[in-house]
C-alpha cells in the first residue's frame, strides 16, 4: 500500500454533487418524518408525548441512521453505489501509508467475535449482578441482534467483495461489514448504558463509541475487504438497533 500526497485520487465534481444532493434529500425525509411522528403522538397517542419529548434526541439519532441505513441499502441493491464506491476506496488506498496497515490488521481485531463475545459476555454478567437488568438485555440483545442482522443480511445481498487489490478472505459477502455493525450496536448500546448509569460520563461515553466505530469501518476499507457503503449502511444499523431497543424497552416499562 502507498502514500500519495500527488493528488491523483481526486474525487470528480459529480459524485460530490450527488453526494450533497443526497444529504439535502435525507436530511428533509428525517425532518418530515420526526414532524409526523409529532403529529401522530399529539393526536393519537398523547400519553407519548412526555417521553417522545425526554427522549427527542435519542429518536431523531434513531430516525437519522434508520434513514439513512435504507438508503445506503437500496443504493447498493440498485447497484447505484458503484462509483461512489471505487472513488473512495481507491482514494484511501492512494493516500494511507503502508506503514499504518499493521495498525489497522489490529483495530479490525477489536470487532471479531473472538474479542466481542468475552467482552459482552462479562459485561452482561457483571450488569446482572449489580442488578441492571435492563441494562443487560440491551447489551446482550444488541450484539447478538446485530449478529443476526449481519448473517440474514449478508446471506440475501450477496454482493462481491472489492477486487481492486489482493486482500485477505473472509467469510460471507461485501455487504454489510459485519465487524462495523456488531462493534456499532456493541458500543451504542454501552454508550446508553454507561449514560444510564453515569449520567457525567455521557459525552466521553458517546465519544469512545464513535471513535471505535469510525477506526474499525475505516480498517476494513483500509484492508480492501469491503465497499464504503458496507461500512456506513453497517454503522447506521447497528447503531440503529440499540436505539431502537432502548426505545422500545422505556415505553414497555412505563
Amino acid at each position: 500500500m502507498q502514500g500519495s500526497g500527488t493528488g491523483q485520487c481526486l474525487v470528480p465534481a459529480h459524485v460530490t454533487l450527488k453526494v450533497i444532493g443526497e444529504i439535502v434529500e435525507l436530511t428533509l425525509v428525517v425532518v418530515c418524518l420526526w414532524v409526523a411522528l409529532r403529529v401522530y403522538v399529539r393526536h393519537w397517542q398523547p400519553a407519548w408525548s412526555v417521553p417522545l419529548q425526554r427522549r427527542r434526541q435519542a429518536v431523531v439519532w434513531a430516525l437519522v441512521v434508520a434513514v439513512l441505513a435504507t438508503k445506503i441499502t437500496e443504493d447498493v441493491i440498485d447497484k447505484e453505489s458503484g462509483p461512489i464506491d471505487t472513488t473512495a476506496l481507491t482514494f484511501i488506498r492512494a493516500h494511507m501509508p503502508a506503514a499504518l496497515t499493521g495498525l489497522f490488521e489490529t483495530i479490525t481485531l477489536t470487532g471479531s467475535s473472538d474479542v466481542l463475545v468475552p467482552i459482552t459476555t462479562v459485561a452482561a454478567l457483571a450488569l446482572l449482578a449489580a442488578r441492571r437488568r435492563f441494562e443487560a438485555a440491551l447489551l446482550v440483545g444488541s450484539t447478538l441482534g446485530g449478529a443476526g442482522i449481519v448473517y440474514i443480511v449478508k446471506t440475501l445481498v450477496g454482493r462481491a467483495r472489492p477486487d481492486l487489490w489482493p486482500a485477505q478472505w473472509y467469510w460471507g459477502s461485501s455487504f454489510p461489514s459485519g465487524h462495523t455493525l456488531v462493534v456499532a450496536a456493541f458500543a451504542t448500546a454501552t454508550a446508553l448504558i454507561l449514560a444510564r448509569i453515569w449520567p457525567a460520563a455521557r459525552q466521553w461515553a458517546v465519544g469512545a463509541a464513535i471513535v471505535w466505530v469510525l477506526l474499525v469501518g475505516l480498517s476494513r476499507l483500509v484492508l480492501g475487504v469491503h465497499w464504503p457503503t458496507d461500512v456506513l449502511a453497517a454503522s447506521c444499523i447497528g447503531a440503529t438497533l440499540p436505539l431502537g431497543l432502548s426505545l422500545a424497552f422505556d415505553h414497555q416499562r412505563r
